[in-house]
């Protein structure tokens, strides 16, 4: 971050960059028209020239929109899209995995079995199959263009549909109507308060058994005891996930050890070089725009956190 700040001198002459410790945090405040990073209830009222907020986050902690921040005139950015490619291939790969039975295999090979049984559930042409992704921004879009790139049928599922895509796009109150024809269901969304829980037992039984369940959005999405309960009964046929209600997933969870469950730990873009670079680039457009008096970049609705 402070290599940042003194490049950004560089890249976005006229701006002054400072970056106060935490000491020095409530006098800076009151100065600044920009900042990057999040604003505390406690800061907030200091803050009386702040104008624009870059969020660094796309799905951020929980209480990082409160109520005196959403009011606030300030405005607030995120660095939705700069993921899109890898977190579309994390969800490629658990989709070519779970349709091939690749957990299956992988156990017999620990086992040193040579055992062409032991797949328990049939293999998943994703041509020909049916993808719905609920929440069809840059992620849920790329992911739509590679589904569709492997043969598959998509639709999806959005309130503000921004990115062109190859899906057959629908509002979310369609949701429970489409969910019945789905062999994977994808879900990209944040959490918001109307994303939480959104995923419960009602939502798995609507699936079919066959059905698979990929969640790469937030973990608060999932009720994680109701789809721990319809993998174990069948009701769908198994789950990849990078993002769980409870994080990190603890030691004796039942879903480590479920056999048709692919689990990644929040990881879809932990090792990817190249974001820091992104999110570092996305910044210095918008503060260029900022100076310059122009619309900027992802633009929040504050009232919806996304």
């Amino acid at each position: 971050m402070r290599a940042w700040a003194q490049r950004l001198t560089v890249d976005v002459p006229g701006i002054e960059v400072i970056f106060p410790d935490e000491a020095e945090l409530a006098q800076a405040i009151t100065g600044v028209d920009a900042a990057y990073g999040w604003v505390s209830p406690q800061m907030l009222p200091l803050a009386r020239n702040l104008r624009w907020l870059q969020n660094p986050f796309a799905g951020p902690f929980p209480g990082y929109y409160y109520q005196e921040l959403i009011e606030h005139r300030v405005v607030i950015t995120n660095p939705r899209g700069i993921y899109s490619d890898h977190i579309a291939h994390h969800i490629l790969m658990f989709m070519l995995a779970l349709s091939r039975g690749l957990p299956y295999w992988m156990t017999a090979q620990r086992e040193g079995r040579w055992d062409r049984t032991v797949r328990r559930h049939g293999y998943v042409n994703i041509a020909g199959s049916t993808v719905l992704v609920n929440g069809v921004g840059g992620i849920g879009a790329e992911t739509a263009r590679l589904s569709a790139a492997f043969g598959a049928e998509v639709v999806g599922l959005d309130p503000r549909p921004e990115h062109e895509c190859p899906a057959e796009i629908h509002p979310p109150s369609a949701l429970d109507e489409l969910l019945p024809a789905a062999d994977f269901v994808v879900t990209t969304v944040p959490h918001t308060p109307k994303t939480e829980y959104m995923w419960n037992a009602e939502r798995f039984r609507r699936m079919k058994p066959s059905a698979y369940f990929i969640n790469i959005g937030r973990g608060m999405t999932a009720k994680l005891d109701d789809l721990t309960a319809a993998l174990a009964d069948g009701e769908i046929a198994g789950a990849g996930l990078d993002v769980f209600e409870i994080e990190p997933l603890p030691e004796d969870h039942p879903l480590w050890h479920m056999e048709n469950v692919l689990l990644t730990p929040h990881v879809a873009v932990a090792d990817a070089d190249d974001i820091p670079e992104r999110r570092y680039r996305l910044l210095a457009d918008n503060a260029r725009r900022f100076l310059a008096g122009e619309e900027l970049r992802n633009v929040v609705d504050k009232a919806r956190w996304y």
